[in-house]
C-alpha cells in the first residue's frame, strides 16, 4: 500500500471568520502534531468548492452561519502535508459555540495581537496579511 499524497487526499477548506475585530479560532480535541487551535476547517466533499466547505464546516463546527467573501490562498501544509484552501468569511447569524464536540473542545474570539499565543508557529502569510489590513483598520 503506497502512502496518499496531497493530491490524492480530499483537500482541506478553511473558514477566517472575522466579526467584531475579532477573528474565530477552534481547538481540535486531537491535536495534529503541533496543531491544536485553527481555523474552522474540514475535508472538501465531493462536488463542492473551497468556499462552500468552509462555510459548511463553520456551521457543523461552531453553529455559526457564514458567507464565504473571497479565496485567500491555496497550499500545502507545512505541518500536516494536506492542501489547504483559506477563505475570509463574515458572520451572518448565529452564536458561536463548540457543536462539534467529537472533533472541538474549545473556541475563542482572538485579537490581532494574540494570534501568536494560539498558533505560535505563525500563520500563512495571505492569511495574515489579511488580517493585519482588516483587525487593524
Amino acid at each position: 500500500m503506497t502512502e496518499q499524497t496531497a493530491q490524492e487526499r480530499p483537500g482541506i477548506a478553511a473558514a477566517v471568520v472575522t466579526d467584531a475585530g475579532r477573528v474565530l479560532m477552534v481547538r481540535r480535541r486531537v491535536s495534529e502534531g503541533q496543531l491544536s487551535w485553527q481555523f474552522p476547517a474540514g475535508e472538501i466533499e465531493a462536488g463542492e468548492s473551497a468556499e462552500q466547505a468552509a462555510v459548511r464546516e463553520t456551521q457543523e463546527e461552531t453553529g455559526l452561519t457564514v458567507k464565504a467573501n473571497q479565496l485567500l490562498g491555496e497550499r500545502v501544509h507545512p505541518k500536516t502535508g494536506r492542501l489547504m484552501s483559506y477563505t475570509a468569511c463574515a458572520v451572518v447569524s448565529g452564536v458561536a459555540e463548540v457543536v462539534d464536540t467529537d472533533e472541538l473542545d474549545a473556541f475563542a474570539w482572538v485579537a490581532l495581537a494574540d494570534i501568536p499565543e494560539y498558533v505560535p508557529y505563525g500563520l500563512f502569510e495571505p492569511v495574515q496579511e489579511y488580517l493585519d489590513t482588516l483587525l487593524t483598520s
